[in-house]
């Protein structure tokens, strides 16, 4: 799909591929920008990719960002150097995460790679970019890898935490104490148990596991911890009510405020509305029946 023409200017470098053509012939096509065609740039070598995207970094810096010429070299850069996301993805492929969704995310560290990169700084792209790849996937198993999300400076405190334990422990062949770990980090005791707290939440226990592990060993922990929340019913109703509530007059609204909200009596709700505590009775009756009948007729 990328493309290079030999009629720019520029010229093209003296490495090109077998598998890149260099179409001298007019009648050979070319991309929207005038470079000659790249047929399939994953089988570019990665020697190669190198020269390539060298002259296509030159020409990016030549065109105006958002045009189609200028989208068409930064998807070509892109689909070059593809084979740095993979090769960077291919470090984790121990990890759970499936390996697509390691790539997908190298490939955004790809594109910001090809955002930033100056080459007037005289780096070649290949440095520059492997540890921008790196540090987007390394960002996205930090953030993705805890059951709970907990802030950065805890996530490193926990592994500041560990490191010490470690060292701690092979020092005085036992576990340290709460008062050890934070001399020797330089915190507080509070730091270090706030630290050992968020530590215990990258991962989680199953509710349906018992003591030994096993869902079929003795009660389970939610069966010990779980609670009946009579709340969560008061919020279905609420929910449920809303609609019906929206379909009364304004007057009647108001009398159900006054009558459960403010918790007035019919009597001084009549006598705050100029009506009889009978005619408030009846007119409570009524938006009550009304509105039982709409929670009736959803069920």
């Amino acid at each position: 799909m990328a493309v290079l023409n030999p009629t720019m200017s520029m010229s093209m470098p003296k490495a090109v591929p077998e598998a890149v053509p260099v179409p001298v012939p007019a009648a050979v096509p070319s991309d929207p920008v005038g470079l000659p065609r790249i047929e399939d740039p994953s089988a570019v070598s990665p020697a190669d990719a190198r020269v390539l995207s060298r002259t296509l970094f030159r020409r990016l810096g030549e065109l105006e960002e958002g045009t189609r010429e200028f989208s068409y070299v930064r998807g070509t850069l892109v689909e070059l150097n593809m084979a740095l996301v993979k090769f960077v993805a291919g470090r984790y492929r121990t990890r759970s995460e499936p390996m697509e969704d390691i790539i997908q995310v190298g490939t955004v560290g790809l594109i910001k790679a090809i955002d930033r990169f100056d080459p007037a700084q005289g780096v070649e792209f290949t440095t520059f970019a492997i540890p921008t790849i790196a540090g987007e996937i390394k960002r996205f198993f930090r953030d993705t890898g805890w059951m709970v999300h907990v802030p950065r400076r805890l996530q490193e405190r926990r592994i500041a935490l560990a490191r010490a334990t470690d060292a701690l422990q092979q020092l005085h062949d036992r576990a340290p104490t709460t008062a050890e770990l934070a001399e020797h980090l330089g915190l507080s005791e509070e730091e270090v148990r706030e630290g050992v707290v968020a530590a215990r939440a990258q991962t989680a226990g199953s509710l349906d596991l018992g003591p030994g592990g096993d869902a079929e060993d003795g009660p389970t922990l939610g069966d010990r911890l779980a609670v009946e929340e009579r709340d969560y019913d008061l919020v279905l109703d609420r929910e449920s009510l809303k609609p019906a509530l929206a379909a009364l007059s304004d007057r009647d609204r108001e009398v159900l405020s006054l009558r459960f909200g403010a918790e007035l009596t019919q009597a001084e709700i009549g006598e705050l509305l100029g009506f009889s505590q009978m005619h408030i009775s009846r007119m409570l009756k009524r938006i009550l029946g009304q509105l039982r009948t709409a929670l009736l007729a959803e069920n």
